[in-house]
């Protein structure tokens, strides 16, 4: 049903040695669908790993084990430098999540938390139909004008929206 989450229960060993199409996060022991597949969430997707700089290691729709027992797939993760294991385990410099009509705030709120309590503290929300970005700072989603920033990494909003 659209719109509808769907969760299924199982191992964490199940979820790791498993190729779900499309990725899923693990929660808690359950599977956790994400809303993706529509043209303007992969088009943004698409703009934003283009316009990121090719000296920083960007990662679209990969595994990171955010807690013992969660693993969380953003949309694209960035890291200064790539790390070794096939699921990440350290905090990426940032995570982005680009909201799909489907998405619902309350489960937003949870990956954001998850993300920022992982050690991430540049978790970024993209909006395609407004044209918006946002900020989790651990605390509440602040809207971002001009540009999102993470260290010496800047990327203006009006390159990534025109």
């Amino acid at each position: 049903m659209a719109g509808m989450a769907s969760t299924t229960s199982v191992a964490i060993e199940q979820y790791l040695s498993t190729v779900y199409e499309p990725e899923m996060d693990y929660v808690d022991g359950e599977l956790e669908d994400r809303n993706v597949g529509e043209k303007d969430h992969s088009k943004l997707q698409a703009k934003l790993i283009r316009l990121l700089p090719a000296t920083l290691a960007v990662f679209p729709e990969v595994r990171i084990r955010v807690s013992a027992s969660r693993f969380r797939v953003p949309d694209v993760c960035v890291y200064l430098q790539e790390p070794d294991e096939q699921v990440f385990t350290s905090p990426p410099l940032a995570v982005v999540e680009i909201l799909s009509p489907e998405d619902r705030m309350v489960r937003m709120q949870r990956k954001l938390e998850d993300y920022y309590a992982m050690g991430c503290r540049n978790v970024w929300i993209l909006d395609p139909r407004g044209k918006k970005a946002y900020h989790y700072d651990g605390s509440a989603v602040v809207e971002v004008q001009g540009s999102l920033n993470a260290g010496e990494v800047t990327l203006p909003l009006e390159k990534l929206f025109e």
